[in-house]
């Protein structure tokens, strides 16, 4: 994992993005921050579990699936299976110990 400060975030509406093998942040004090962090390592786990390539094209399908049956592009990000396992164990700095191959999809 290599954590990145980019400007160019700060021009989007995101504190942080994991890019396999990077975690790119907005602001360089994020560094500390453990949650957000914690965050983009799960999607990181995530991202190497599907070979990176099948992530995304998951990702995007999963996103536009939402969008199209919600309407709404929040709740669409919000319902996708990877952000749902991301933002519900963030909190918890142990979880990728204890987290199961592919753990995303209890939350398809």
């Amino acid at each position: 994992m290599i954590i990145i400060c980019q400007k160019p975030l700060k021009k989007l509406k995101i504190n942080g993005i994991a890019l396999f093998p990077f975690i790119f942040i907005r602001k360089p004090e994020d560094k500390e921050n453990k949650v957000l962090i914690n965050h983009e390592k799960i999607h990181l786990r995530q991202q190497l579990e599907m070979l990176v390539v099948f992530f995304y094209i998951f990702y995007v399908i999963e996103y536009y699936y939402w969008l199209f049956k919600l309407k709404d592009g929040f709740l669409a990000y919000k319902r996708i299976s990877f952000e749902k396992e991301a933002y519900t164990n963030e909190r918890d700095l142990g979880y990728l110990k204890k987290r199961k191959f592919w753990g995303f999809r209890k939350y398809l």
